[in-house]
């Protein structure tokens, strides 16, 4: 049975991004752990300085956060009724990475999946905050969905890479099932810098192939020398509905996801995008 982590903010897109994991994962035993943090506001005049309104304060925060998640779960619910789906809720006064991490490690979650940007998110930033902040502080695969993407099964699936990872990764698996519970094409894209493969790239590349042989996968090559550009305009070409990519440390996906210049991205994914942390990440 998956573990599978939905943060939300209670906001729009928060809960689009819940309505697309529980389609995803129809077909599949899971326990969704829905999941909304909070830092109650502490004021610093009267007449909230008193140590009782501060009580107060968290209290009444508290209780939104749990009505909150019951109404998300009474919606789900009611629109999709899977006797394979369990929820489980988690309202906590924690910074939100903090919590992601102890949820991680305490429920053995399996993958987050969780909307790009929340109620008050900017419409230049790449992903959201917390999201950013997920993917590159916890080592769990994150799938971030679009802000108002409607449900369409991966089909198409560009993985990106440089061929510098290793299949004894634990969320491997996870993409191989996405791939044949919905009949999806992998398309493998290496981006070519004017060398050639080396041995070690080469192998991983025939391993790759060997991993996916019951899958139908393809091996791409563009000489497009912006990896940015390069993804974009092959997701366009081909339809690509999903998009994955391996968190390798200090690798062009490091760059691309958090270099100071983020507001100049012009990348901008409107497809489900899913992250996975590197071995060397999950070893750490």
């Amino acid at each position: 049975m998956k573990n599978i982590l939905l943060p939300t903010d209670f906001s729009e897109n928060a809960y689009n991004a819940l309505e697309y994991a529980v389609q995803l994962f129809e077909n599949e035993d899971c326990i969704f752990h829905l999941l909304n943090t909070y830092t109650p506001v502490v004021y610093d005049i009267p007449p909230f300085a008193d140590g009782n309104a501060t009580l107060m304060l968290e209290e009444i925060t508290r209780k939104n956060s749990e009505n909150g998640l019951n109404e998300v779960e009474k919606k789900l619910k009611e629109k999709f009724n899977n006797p394979k789906q369990v929820f489980e809720q988690h309202s906590a006064l924690n910074l939100f990475v903090s919590e992601v991490k102890a949820l991680v490690k305490e429920r053995k979650i399996d993958l987050i999946v969780m909307g790009t940007k929340g109620a008050t998110g900017a419409k230049e930033i790449f992903l959201g905050t917390n999201t950013m902040h997920t993917i590159k502080n916890v080592n769990c695969a994150v799938i971030a969905v679009p802000e108002s993407f409607s449900l369409e099964k991966p089909q198409e699936i560009l993985f990106p890479t440089d061929f510098r990872f290793s299949l004894k990764n634990k969320y491997f698996p996870l993409l191989r099932s996405l791939c044949t519970y919905n009949m999806a094409r992998l398309n493998i894209l290496n981006i070519y810098y004017g060398e050639p493969l080396v041995p070690a790239q080469e192998k991983m590349k025939d391993a790759l192939d060997s991993y996916f042989k019951n899958n139908a996968h393809l091996f791409h090559i563009t000489e497009n020398l912006d990896v940015i550009e390069a993804v974009d305009e092959f997701q366009i070409r081909h339809k690509i509905n999903f998009l994955v990519m391996v968190q390798n440390k200090h690798s062009f996906f490091e760059n691309i996801l958090f270099k100071p210049v983020i507001k100049q991205l012009v990348f901008h994914t409107n497809v489900p995008f899913m992250v996975i942390p590197s071995q060397e990440r999950l070893k750490d």
